[in-house]
């Protein structure tokens, strides 16, 4: 049986470019981010199951930081795919998010290490808060490409999610002078928010 293939074709706005290039660029920066995230990791020096244990913490802030780039490769490929186009703030906003998502391996194996101390802890959701305002700050690009009345827009709505995140790290941030334990669990529950699909942008997209 033959395999048909349905070609969508979105006009182009005026002074705007293709996306192809911009989705497959981002794909291959979070691939190589994930990438370094699991070279950090370095085998225990022993040979039995005990020798794990010290692990643990960096594993789960692996495991945390996984989710998070999940989350944003998941959402960035719906916001390239409702785009008609990138112009000049569209990249440069993309941009800004990639680097705050190039810091990710580096806070994570820090906080991983020293999951009791607050300095890494801070820094940890400093990033976090930089990649949500840099994604939000893409969203309004993208957004602007496209008009109040698209449908895409219109699913989105308010964005509460977008909005509570950034308010969520920044009392993270503040926890992590007081209690670094209570800042990870609030990184925690951003992370469980975001991981629930959201079937408004899905069906706006079909």
């Amino acid at each position: 049986m033959s395999q048909t293939t349905v070609v969508y074709n979105v006009p182009m706005k005026s002074g705007l470019f293709e996306t192809n290039r911009l989705e497959a660029f981002s794909d291959g920066v979070i691939a190589i981010i994930i990438t370094i995230m699991v070279i950090e990791f370095r085998p225990p020096t022993g040979n039995s199951f005990s020798d794990l244990a010290p692990m643990v913490p960096t594993f789960l802030a692996y495991i945390l930081s996984f989710i998070f780039l999940a989350i944003y490769w998941n959402n960035h490929h719906h916001l390239l795919q409702a785009a008609k186009g990138v112009n000049g703030r569209i990249m440069w906003s993309n941009m800004g998010l990639l680097f705050f998502l190039t810091l990710v391996p580096f806070v994570t194996a820090w906080m991983g290490e020293n999951h009791e101390a607050l300095a890494p802890t801070a820094v940890y959701g400093v990033v976090l808060l930089g990649a949500a305002i840099a994604y939000y700050n893409l969203q309004l690009a993208i957004f602007a490409t496209l008009g109040k009345n698209s449908p895409f827009v219109r699913a989105v709505g308010a964005d509460y999610k977008g909005k509570l995140s950034p308010a969520i790290y920044i009392l993270a941030i503040i926890f992590a002078f007081i209690m670094p334990v209570v800042s990870q669990i609030l990184f925690v529950l951003v992370a469980i928010m975001w991981v629930v699909p959201d079937r408004r942008i899905e069906r706006a997209l079909r």
